[in-house]
């Protein structure tokens, strides 16, 4: 299989939350083969664990990076990227519009490599012009 989906840092760390969304859970099983992750949602997922204080849970959540996370296909912020970025970023900012940065960079690299993005966060996403974006709290597909 070919990878089809980006996952963004809320989809891959609901697996590592007391309650897991059940519908997350299902649709990260039945795609495994399919998912990946890009470079900057990697830096954001260490960053979260490494920034607690030494515990059990830190212990846990790197445990579950290095096993869920890390093993996964890693989708860089290339020159392409950055290009459609640029772009794009220049295109919202003369309609009044400043996604966060690491959104824009999130997206393009979804759009660059052809994959749908799926993240929870539906409204950080929206205005990327062709981004696919796909909601596995809500969503059957």
């Amino acid at each position: 299989m070919t990878i089809q989906f980006l996952l963004d840092s809320n989809i891959l760390s609901e697996p590592s939350r007391p309650v897991p969304n059940e519908n997350v859970l299902s649709k990260l099983t039945q795609h495994k083969a399919e998912v990946g992750v890009a470079s900057v949602v990697v830096h954001e997922i260490l960053y979260g664990c490494w920034r607690l204080p030494s515990s059990k849970r830190r212990d846990y959540l790197w445990n579950y990076i290095q096993e869920s996370v890390l093993i996964l296909p890693v989708f860089d912020y290339d020159l392409n990227a950055a290009r459609w970025h640029a772009e794009e970023r220049a295109r919202l900012s003369k309609i009044g519009k400043t996604p966060a940065f690491v959104d824009g960079q999130i997206a393009s690299i979804a759009i660059c490599n052809g994959l749908r993005l799926v993240t929870r966060n539906r409204s950080d996403f929206q205005d990327f012009e062709g981004l696919t974006i796909a909601n596995w709290f809500e969503e059957e597909s």
